[in-house]
């Protein structure tokens, strides 16, 4: 069943919603993959996967490209480090490091408990070779991988992801994973889950995979506001909000801080982001409500 208000409820579930002459159009269109692209009205975004269903199961990935073009690589790596060096001497990341040194500190120590690292795992980070909004996206994750020394390795996936792509990923000292997990890596040690402006079923599918309380404690989550989620999912009926109940179940132990894009430079890639710490206590705080 579908929204009784169809265009505003479809809209503001699929974007990172908030009261915003910002606010970004949806233009949807599938690819073999499920996939679609997120258009941002002041620029172009990067394509991502959206699935209908949230059962998956793990699946073998490798890019759909088998050969790599040295000249197309160095293309890839000279905008990729463009953006770092744009970013690290930016206000806008100075602003994300006081925020990680402060509001967020004690948080993070708590995760990490007697670990020294914390891995960071993003999903969806879209092509980093089309798109600006991925290679920025990345490039923070690289940042704070080199200024904060508790991050561990980093793992990247996407489906979009070319070999050349991959291959410069790799040169920047993450991994490409090989594997489509559909966002359900549970977090047995503390783990960074990066994934700004993905999907809500991505988010879903990783709070479902780690309901559990010791597991949700291991994990800090940097994407899309879930505050604005539920701010929104008051507006459709439950065909809809049923898609993400963990989504709008999880906010009862969750600690939001948003993060401040400070210039038009970034908001495109960072828009409407936010920290998001869960610290449950009671097994009952796990449970969800009634379909």
């Amino acid at each position: 069943m579908l929204c009784l208000l169809v265009p505003v409820c479809y809209l503001m579930l699929l974007i990172v919603p908030q009261a915003s002459e910002k606010t970004p159009t949806i233009h949807n269109s599938t690819s073999d993959g499920g996939w679609t692209v997120v258009l941002p009205r002041r620029g172009r975004q990067r394509s991502k996967a959206t699935e209908l269903v949230s059962e998956e199961n793990q699946e073998p990935w490798s890019p759909i490209d088998s050969e790599t073009d040295p000249s197309r690589e160095t293309s890839i790596m000279q905008k990729m480090e463009r953006c770092i060096n744009r970013i690290g001497n930016s206000e806008f990341y100075s602003t994300i490091k006081c925020q990680i040194q402060s509001s967020l500190f004690d948080y993070l120590q708590r995760v990490l408990g007697s670990e020294t690292k914390m891995e960071m795992v993003i999903y969806g980070i879209g092509s980093i070779e089309s798109y600006e909004p991925p290679r920025l996206q990345l490039s923070l994750a690289i940042l704070m991988r080199r200024d904060f020394s508790w991050i561990g390795n980093i793992e990247v996936y996407d489906p979009v992801l070319s070999l050349s792509e991959s291959r410069v990923i790799e040169s920047l000292g993450c991994s490409v994973m090989s594997v489509n997990e559909h966002g359900r890596r549970e977090a047995r040690l503390p783990t960074l889950f990066f994934m700004p402006h993905c999907e809500k079923w991505l988010y879903n599918n990783l709070l479902q995979a780690n309901w559990k309380l010791n597991l949700l404690r291991n994990m800090v989550l940097f994407g899309n506001s879930f505050e604005t989620y539920k701010e929104h999912a008051s507006l459709c009926e439950n065909s809809r909000v049923n898609s993400m109940d963990h989504i709008l179940s999880v906010g009862r132990f969750t600690t939001e801080i948003r993060i401040e894009t400070v210039s038009d430079d970034y908001y495109n890639a960072f828009h409407h982001s936010s920290w998001h710490i869960f610290s449950p206590v009671l097994e009952t705080e796990l449970e969800l409500p009634d379909s």
